[in-house]
């Protein structure tokens, strides 16, 4: 098995060249603190934000512009040690019981135990589109950049650059797909031992707490302002093409569209049409 430790540079270098840069790195200036008490904190001139945990509460933070397609980025240094039960939350949404959502979630583990990363894909209030993968490095030790890619025509989850997965655009046989929602940037870190690590069998050990996730480097691309169509139809090359089958491959862990006894009727429309999802 190779080990993706480079950068797929040819793609990146196509994906930016359609961005706008919008914003970048000051957490002062691009979040609010939002729930947690003093267990969010904005460190380091704006340049460092954390969050933590403990019994009594998790923590959260939204960005204070929202964002209609683009690319948000974020260095994300994850819970170490035994992080059984936590969730590490870094999300688009909307607001409303019709919201859209782009989800990623780090599910914790026991201390040697690889962490798995949720995503899911939510519209009009809808998702139930999850695919899981085992990261293949420590996300504890070291940032680690996580990135989702969003047009009219698709959505790419990226983890250091590296597709794992996309979501195309498939209204024309009636699967909705947000496009029309702007949505803001969140993040928490909350407890969720009812289901989140083995499926709710490991619980959360208190006598760790409190449990810390780290965050730099948040970037947001927007094309709102790029007076060019070339990005609405921009994909994946076959460098990155050749990484999300890697991805699929070797680290995948659930799909949504292979798990036949949840569709016993059929799998959904989407799963019949595209082979990357």
């Amino acid at each position: 098995m190779v080990t993706p430790w480079f950068s797929v540079l040819l793609l990146v270098s196509i994906v930016f060249s359609c961005f706008l840069a919008a914003s970048a790195g000051d957490f002062y200036q691009e979040f609010d603190l939002t729930w947690g008490d003093k267990r969010a904190e904005i460190l380091n001139g704006g340049r460092l934000l954390t969050l933590s945990l403990d019994k009594a509460s998790g923590s959260g933070f939204r960005s204070k512009r929202e964002y209609l397609f683009g690319r948000i980025d974020m260095q994300i240094k994850l819970v170490s040690g035994n992080s059984a039960g936590t969730v590490t939350a870094f999300y688009l949404s909307s607001e409303g019981p019709n919201h859209d959502e782009i989800d990623f979630e780090f599910l914790g583990n026991l201390s040697g135990d690889p962490y798995i990363v949720h995503t899911n894909v939510y519209s009009q209030g809808k998702g139930d589109r999850e695919q899981q993968f085992y990261l293949w490095f420590d996300p504890t030790k070291n940032f680690h950049t996580y990135s989702i890619i969003w047009s009219p025509q698709r959505i790419t989850f990226m983890v250091d650059n590296i597709p794992i997965r996309v979501f195309n655009n498939e209204e024309s046989i009636g699967v909705p797909f947000p496009k029309n929602q702007p949505m803001k940037v969140y993040s928490s870190l909350w407890d969720a031992d009812e289901w989140a690590t083995r499926g709710g069998l490991v619980k959360t050990d208190w006598s760790k707490a409190p449990f810390k996730a780290y965050y730099k480097n948040f970037n947001a691309y927007s094309w709102n302002s790029v007076g060019t169509d070339v990005w609405r139809t921009q994909a994946l090359d076959a460098t990155g093409r050749r990484w999300l089958r890697w991805a699929q491959k070797y680290h995948m862990v659930y799909n949504y569209c292979a798990d036949l006894k949840r569709f016993p009727h059929g799998r959904p429309s989407e799963c019949r049409r595209s082979r990357f999802l």
